[in-house]
């Protein structure tokens, strides 16, 4: 297997990989074999769905909410050609 060597890596990238490291228990070269494999799309089992951190912030509306919503903007989906001439 290859080896390789980075050199002269910003504190605040060694500080995140070794965060990552003591928060996953592996060894910080593991670490980065881990995030390389991830990153380039070849450990596709380990890529998170963050779709629920969002979940707080999105709802879903009911047909009744659908519906009103649809009602009000229907006039917003009407072009109006005078509305263009300048």
């Amino acid at each position: 297997m290859k080896s390789i060597t980075i050199h002269k890596l910003d504190p605040d990238l060694a500080e995140q990989l070794e965060k990552r490291a003591r928060r996953d228990g592996t060894s910080l070269n593991r670490t980065v074999k881990s995030i390389l494999r991830t990153s380039l799309g070849l450990d596709r089992k380990t890529i998170e769905d963050h779709r629920s951190d969002f979940i707080d912030l999105f709802g879903s509306w009911s047909k009744e909410e659908a519906s009103a919503f649809d009602e009000r903007t229907s006039n917003a989906r009407t072009v109006t050609p005078s509305d263009w001439d300048r």
